[in-house]
């Protein structure tokens, strides 16, 4: 059964490393945990990485469009939105926390809005790591759009890497496994 996991970000330079493009960097990181060396393919307005039954996307669309791209991908795999899985930055959670649910709405997420209404229902699997600072004087745009200083990339790299290890969990034994070891603190 193929699963499809989705990194939501920005493309391009000007994005590289900001907030807002945490999904891109678990679906990097996932990569090269797992050391795979192939390459990704473009499919219409994604970037896709086909590890056996694993598909890594990438969408291509920017952050506020990501609806097109992962309801693409899944008509043309024909995986159903349960069997894939939306990582995202979260204003709204502590830096460095995950918090991983089976359904639900999207908050202020703009790119989260899209995938909804895109696929028309709030089932599908998200994975959310905080990324809200405690001194925050940005307003919410040009926060997500900023770079993490190197202290609070030290605060949120042990969250992508249990993003990684929770994709791994949700590939092998579903979301409610996920959500059970993942949805704590530490």
């Amino acid at each position: 059964m193929t699963k499809a996991v989705f990194g939501l970000g920005n493309p391009g330079l000007p994005y590289a490393l900001t907030r807002h493009n945490i999904g891109f960097e678990v679906i990097d990181l996932y990569r090269k945990i797992h050391r795979t060396r192939k390459k990704g393919r473009i499919e219409g307005s994604a970037l896709v990485y086909s590890i056996d039954d694993l598909l890594l996307i990438k969408p291509m669309t920017y952050m506020n469009e990501s609806g097109m791209a992962v309801r693409a991908v899944l008509e043309r795999h024909r995986v159903e939105p349960y069997d894939a899985l939306i990582v995202y930055d979260d204003l709204d959670l502590v830096l460095g926390r995950i918090r991983i649910l089976a359904a639900g709405g999207a908050g202020s997420h703009k790119g989260m809005q899209s995938v909804i209404r895109a696929l028309g229902t709030e089932e599908i699997p998200r994975l959310r790591i905080g990324i809200e600072g405690e001194a925050r004087e940005e307003s919410g745009r040009d926060f997500v759009l900023d770079r993490f200083s190197k202290n609070e990339w030290n605060q949120v790299l042990p969250a992508v890497q249990s993003a990684v290890e929770a994709i791994d969990v949700f590939c092998g034994r579903g979301i409610d496994e996920a959500m059970t070891r993942f949805n704590r603190w530490g």
